[in-house]
């Protein structure tokens, strides 16, 4: 996937960063998925695991815009992913070991607060690494190794489930935790451009960042902040939703989830090899369409069916809508940002938002669900869906311009 045309010792550091992003999978977000499925089994309502969710996002939202900053102006950007890292993995192996209130909310706050530095290290990392014209097809193609590792994730915790229970979860967190930090040592520091990480082109004669301010007065990032602050209340607390309610009625919440989020993952591998071509092809609204209208969907789908089989097209769709906003937001916020030298402070405050909404919406799903059950929680958050569509088809040349543009 990576061109031979490029030296070999960025090509290097190319196949370090897919293999980052492969182990990232299960090393960024501890239990990820499995933690609703694992304290529902245990005896934690909808409405507790919803306020869990909201205190995790809202410490999140609080520390994104800050470590966006910090990554803008750092030359460390290795160190600020390989340390997330270890610092989740321990939480989440607390958690297990102890799921009490104390374990459950102390491991999500750290979750939360050192895990919200990752995303902007990341994409500033990739930036650095390929420059502004490569960018859409980098992300992309991190989108699809953290996909496929997602996938390899979720396969090997139902296998290790079945075969050893929690003790071959703990040992396969940890092992994946050591792979993505000897992946992160593997890219050469000298192959990246912090100049180019923070939205500076190599070819401004050497600019310097633009103000703060900048970020307030760019009307496209603050649409695409609103839009993805209304996508995300819709579509965030859904799938923890389905993990609940199917690992209560099956009763096995780790192979439950495997299977729930398994369906979604592999939605989304497909979705990151169609985005580059939906791009250049279609342009960049056309991915931020399809996604919209998919979530809607969704939520139709899951309210109005019951049965398991329903989780195929209901997570096929959370693939199609999440997969594609995933790739879609940083190539957006680097067009909007073009030259500011704000990139991911600018893509930390659009998180930030994002935030908002799927903290907002995890206390909201909690209480429709305790007031008229799950198809309800569905049916609400799919509708609210209808406003980030609208929203983004009025405005779509200034929320995902056509080619990058100074702000």
């Amino acid at each position: 996937m990576l061109a031979s045309s490029k030296p070999a010792h960025r090509r290097q550091s190319l196949y370090a960063l897919a293999a980052l992003n492969l182990f990232l999978a299960d090393a960024r977000d501890g239990l990820g998925p499995f933690l609703d499925g694992y304290l529902a089994t245990n005896g934690w309502t909808p409405m507790t695991l919803g306020i869990i969710a909201t205190m995790g996002g809202l410490l999140g939202m609080i520390a994104t815009p800050l470590f966006g900053a910090y990554v803008d102006s750092s030359h460390h950007k290795r160190a600020l992913i390989i340390l997330p890292v270890i610092f989740v993995t321990a939480a989440a192996l607390w958690v297990l070991a102890t799921p009490d209130s104390y374990a459950v909310f102390g491991g999500q706050s750290l979750t939360a607060i050192v895990g919200a530095l990752v995303a902007p290290a990341l994409t500033g990392l990739t930036l650095g690494l390929v420059g502004q014209q490569a960018f859409p097809h980098q992300i992309a193609r991190n989108e699809f190794w953290n996909h496929v590792g997602n996938v390899l994730s979720l396969a090997g915790i139902y296998a290790v489930t079945v075969l050893y229970g929690i003790t071959g979860v703990v040992l396969l967190m940890a092992a994946t935790a050591v792979a993505a930090v000897l992946a992160t040592l593997a890219i050469r520091p000298g192959d990246i451009d912090h100049d180019a990480a923070r939205g500076l082109g190599a070819d401004e004669g050497g600019p310097q960042p633009s103000g703060l301010s900048i970020l307030f007065r760019s009307r496209g990032l603050i649409l695409l902040a609103v839009t993805l602050m209304i996508f995300h209340f819709g579509n965030a607390p859904m799938s923890r939703l389905i993990a609940q309610d199917f690992s209560v009625q099956l009763g096995t919440p780790f192979r439950t989830t495997a299977i729930t989020t398994g369906v979604s993952q592999l939605s989304m591998i497909v979705m990151a090899l169609l985005a580059p071509w939906l791009i250049r092809r279609h342009g960049l609204a056309s991915v931020f369409l399809i996604a919209l209208i998919a979530l809607p969907l969704r939520g139709a789908i899951a309210g109005f069916f019951t049965g398991f089989e329903s989780i195929f097209p209901v997570q096929i769709l959370d693939g199609v809508g999440a997969g594609l906003i995933g790739i879609a937001t940083p190539v957006a916020a680097e067009r909007i940002l073009s030259g500011t030298g704000r990139f991911n402070v600018g893509l930390a405050a659009v998180m930030t938002m994002q935030g908002i909404g799927a903290s907002l919406s995890n206390l909201v799903a909690g209480w429709l669900t305790g007031l008229g059950g799950y198809g309800l929680a569905y049916w609400v958050h799919g509708g609210v869906a209808v406003f980030a569509l609208i929203l983004f088809i009025t405005q779509s040349r200034v929320i995902a311009p056509a080619e990058p543009r100074t702000t």
